[in-house]
């Protein structure tokens, strides 16, 4: 009985092995939280691709020179450029709305409105009344360039995130001309 009491002893206090043990339970946990930072680090960088796409379209559209106006295929091309500049699976839709204050009517007009592919609806007046607390003051007759942009993002695995819609509202000013203008609408 005493040979029995020792090798159980001997067995306790044994630490061979232990390494083993350990890894299969800590490895799981290891690969898991390893996993997450990839999950959680590729979302991070969807949104400041997202931000820094949706403001270098609005710089360069804020950059037309073009007196006569723009048209549907240099919007299109805009688009293009965007989900470019994305390198995603899922296509990113942009809207450009050029729009003024009018201090006689004391509310926004548009100018125009216009997303390729209809991928989102274009603004009306009334549309542009209800965002009236995102827009900035502005003197009457002075225009405006608002790019809103949107990009479904799905992560690479299931990880706890959601299935983002990633919106950008950027307003800017036309830089060269004083206000921005398509080829289709009275300007």
């Amino acid at each position: 009985m005493s040979f029995l009491s020792s090798l159980l002893r001997r067995f306790t206090r044994d630490e061979k092995g232990s390494l083993v043990f350990d890894a299969v339970i800590v490895m799981p946990m290891l690969a898991w939280g390893y996993m997450g930072m990839f999950v959680y680090w590729d979302a991070y960088r969807a949104t400041n691709a997202v931000q820094k796409a949706s403001y270098t379209i609005a710089d360069l559209i804020s950059r037309s020179q073009d007196g006569d106006g723009i048209n549907d295929a240099y919007i299109a091309g805009m688009r293009t450029t965007f989900n470019r500049m994305l390198n995603a699976r899922n296509p990113g839709n942009i809207r450009l709305t050029s729009y003024t204050w009018s201090g006689v009517r004391d509310r926004y007009e548009v100018i125009f409105s216009r997303s390729p592919g209809r991928g989102m609806p274009v603004l009306t007046n009334a549309d542009l009344a209800s965002l009236t607390d995102q827009l900035p003051i502005m003197a009457d007759g002075d225009s405006a360039i608002l790019l809103e942009t949107e990009f479904f993002y799905v992560p690479p695995v299931n990880y706890g995130l959601d299935h983002n819609l990633m919106e950008q509202f950027i307003v800017t000013r036309p830089r060269f001309l004083p206000k921005l203008c398509h080829e289709n609408f009275a300007c």
